[in-house]
């Protein structure tokens, strides 16, 4: 399987294999490509529907460019915790982002929480933030609103007046219920209309059955999530061997 990165030649492939309606899986099956290369490469570039091969390798190119200016001096890069390979920690950081974007997240909210989530500590403040990501306050606090609205982040006081962003292990429990939540009002509304526009109608009846099929999904939902809540989520205890180990914080 080939590496490093991809060439003029394979962007205008993915380019045509988007454009006869391939999967990205095949797409990068033509290439001999992780799969994760061709998503992420169409994603950080407009999209399905906008991808152009020559803009995809220009903005590559400028990319590039800012980061060999932007480098800290000396021969190596900032040394990673626990021995890590930075570039590793990098190409992971863009995989994360691009399945994040794929489930509906916009690119900055997107990039501000897989910071936190592959954050040792799983929390990071705001400055941290945009040294990190190079981008302006505004953007991480614009950013950080979207995510704690859905349930994805929490704040914590910090030093002096500044607060700390955190995503921890309860973060998808309370997303999931979040969304669950979303789909009971849409049941109420879709029942709304049927004494709208008249429970015989064919109309209501259509707007029934999606309350029916919405409340049984969102119905199953919270029981799947309080029952994985209770079932896998653990937190670390310390035995009289004094090594941890992990328990269940629900008795």
């Amino acid at each position: 399987m080939p590496g490093g990165r991809l060439t003029q030649q394979e962007r205008q492939q993915i380019g045509l294999g988007l454009s006869d309606g391939l999967a990205y899986a095949e797409i990068a099956r033509r290439l001999d490509r992780p799969t994760s290369t061709v998503t992420r490469e169409v994603m950080r570039n407009g999209g399905p529907t906008a991808y152009r091969a020559d803009l995809a390798h220009r903005a590559t190119e400028r990319r590039a460019h800012r980061r060999r200016r932007t480098a800290p001096p000396g021969p190596h890069a900032p040394a990673q915790a626990h021995g890590r390979d930075p570039e590793a920690v990098r190409e992971y950081e863009e995989t994360f982002t691009t399945l994040l974007m794929q489930s509906g997240l916009p690119k900055m909210m997107a990039r501000v929480l897989t910071c936190l989530f592959i954050a040792d500590a799983g929390s990071l403040t705001a400055s941290e933030l945009a040294r990190h990501l190079q981008v302006s306050p505004a953007s991480i606090s614009k950013a950080i609103t979207y995510l704690e609205s859905q349930g994805l982040v929490r704040r914590e006081p910090d030093e002096g007046r500044r607060e700390r962003y955190v995503a921890d292990s309860d973060v998808w429990y309370q997303s999931t219920i979040a969304s669950a939540r979303g789909n009971i009002q849409l049941a109420e509304t879709a029942r709304q209309g049927v004494a709208v526009l008249g429970r015989h109608t064919q109309a209501a009846a259509r707007l029934e059955n999606i309350a029916r099929f919405v409340d049984f999904i969102g119905e199953s939902i919270i029981r799947a999530a309080e029952q994985a809540r209770e079932i896998l989520h653990t937190t670390p205890a310390t035995p009289q061997d004094g090594t941890a180990e992990p328990r269940s914080d629900r008795g």
